[in-house]
């Protein structure tokens, strides 16, 4: 037995007559007829009470119409779901991303992508540039937002932004106007992240350093920018952030631009370079067409 045949005996048991399920079904009567007959063989059961003037069903038949009914009801949602998840409709997408994202354009390409389509279940989870690429490649998740990008054969990477740092400092360290100099600031703690591992964004911040000569011999390490500015707040030392961090006001900080620091940090959009899925394209599409806007 199968599907087609399921259907033969839907229309039969809906019409109650061979002439009329037949028409239905864009079949000539004898056919109709030598089907129902072989599901009945196949089923050991007889459907179909066959009367000289009328049909019914047997109380197998009921039986079996309600089920066949809900079963081919099944299949047909089966096939919407697959279809709408083929075309990016529904589904699901697993996102990682660097803490400091969520300061940036992420809130407003997540917001659009949901609004585009609602129906796709967002998974979010945070993690540091070595966690996405690993992640990544071991398909746990699709796309990674990495600070500044995922350096592997196996991974497309797309820039979305690139964005000056700024000097995070406790608000009653420096009372000046304008840019700060960092070697007037002399031997003041740096407090870098990640710790480990390593070239991570420290790497970033100690070059930007360095390239206008900072004293950054004193070092403080933490795991990720939120430890580091809560600790700028209560005085343990500065921390060099991503511009888009500064416009979250946090209290015993001060934001400060840096005179003659040329270095930047970026942000981008990353998956596999097999990725098929469309759900992953349709995000990476999105994605650039924010950071177009923002630029």
């Amino acid at each position: 037995m199968n599907l087609k045949q399921i259907e033969y005996f839907i229309a039969l048991a809906e019409e109650l007559h061979f002439g009329r399920a037949a028409e239905r079904l864009g079949m000539a009567q004898p056919p109709l007829s030598r089907q129902i007959q072989q599901i009945e063989a196949d089923l050991g059961a007889q459907l179909i009470n066959r009367g000289r003037n009328a049909i019914s069903l047997t109380q197998a038949g009921e039986r079996f119409y309600e089920r066949g009914s809900a079963l081919l009801a099944e299949l047909s949602d089966i096939r919407l779901e697959i279809r709408r998840i083929g075309q990016g409709a529904e589904g699901r997408l697993r996102i990682g991303f660097v803490g400091s994202a969520t300061y940036g354009m992420l809130p407003t390409i997540l917001k659009s992508f949901r609004a585009s389509w609602p129906e796709v279940n967002l998974s979010l989870v945070p993690m540091n540039n070595a966690q996405l690429q690993r992640s990544l490649i071991r398909r746990d998740i699709d796309i990674a937002i990495a600070r500044p990008a995922l350096n592997d054969s196996e991974i497309v990477t797309r820039k979305l932004i690139d964005e000056p740092l700024v000097l995070a400092a406790p608000d009653a360290l420096i009372t000046a106007p304008g840019p700060v100099s960092l070697p007037e600031l002399g031997a003041v703690s740096y407090i870098l992240y990640p710790e480990y591992p390593r070239p991570s964004f420290a790497d970033v911040v100690i070059e930007a350093c360095e390239s206008v000569g900072a004293d950054i011999s004193r070092r403080v390490f933490t795991m990720d920018f939120q430890t580091a500015i809560a600790l700028v707040s209560v005085g343990e030392g500065v921390a060099l952030v991503p511009a888009s961090v500064g416009t979250a006001q946090r209290h015993g900080v001060r934001y400060h631009e840096i005179a003659g620091l040329t270095v930047r940090t970026g942000i981008s959009v990353n998956h596999r370079i097999d990725e098929q899925g469309i759900h992953v394209h349709n995000f990476v599409t999105l994605a650039q067409k924010v950071a177009r806007k923002v630029v």
